[in-house]
């Protein structure tokens, strides 16, 4: 069975926890904290942390996202495949934005589209199609939002959410690599 064609984090390319930064739900007054740690020889990405959803009546977040500046040309590519090396059974998002977000006055990111995909692991590797993944604005189906550029990928996030009050408490899913996908591989995982 081939590899994905375009590793852009984990593979051959070492995890590097400093290419991603938090963006937990502390930034709207909740408590959930998570973390993006890699193994000894850089081969795995730990995301892990806690969702607590006491603070904001059931719901809750906790992500780890790209740091800007990054910009990924995926074009010639038909989706995004993570290689799982461990997984908890909880129910995660991978999150993409073709925009960087600008900041507000207090320095926190306005809002923009994000392309989700909810996913709960089951084997070694998630697979997920362009068509899969599903525009929202503020967490909200957004179904007038602009088609993705997939040639001008700014983010990339992970994110353990609450779905209101479905899962909470810690969390883990261990991750070897995010890689796009060529046609040909895409039947596979």
């Amino acid at each position: 069975m081939p590899g994905p064609e375009f590793y852009l984090f984990g593979g051959y390319k070492p995890w590097n926890e400093h290419a991603w930064t938090a963006s937990d739900d502390r930034v709207r007054g909740g408590k959930s904290q998570s973390y993006l740690i890699h193994s000894v020889d850089s081969s795995v990405a730990s995301f892990r942390g806690n969702l607590d959803i006491t603070a904001l009546g059931g719901a809750g977040f906790a992500s780890q996202r790209t740091v800007d500046p990054q910009s990924w040309d995926l074009f010639d590519y038909v989706g995004i495949r993570l290689g799982i090396a461990q997984s908890d059974g909880k129910k995660y998002t991978l999150v993409i934005k073709d925009v960087a977000p600008p900041k507000r006055p207090d320095n926190r990111d306005e809002a923009t589209v994000s392309w989700e995909y909810d996913f709960v692991p089951s084997g070694s590797q998630v697979t997920i199609r362009w068509a899969d993944f599903k525009p929202t604005y503020r967490g909200k189906p957004k179904e007038d939002a602009e088609p993705l550029r997939l040639d001008h990928i700014r983010r990339i996030s992970i994110m353990m959410r609450s779905f209101f009050g479905d899962q909470q408490g810690p969390f883990r899913l261990d991750i070897r690599y995010i890689a796009a996908i060529m046609a040909s591989e895409q039947s596979e995982g």
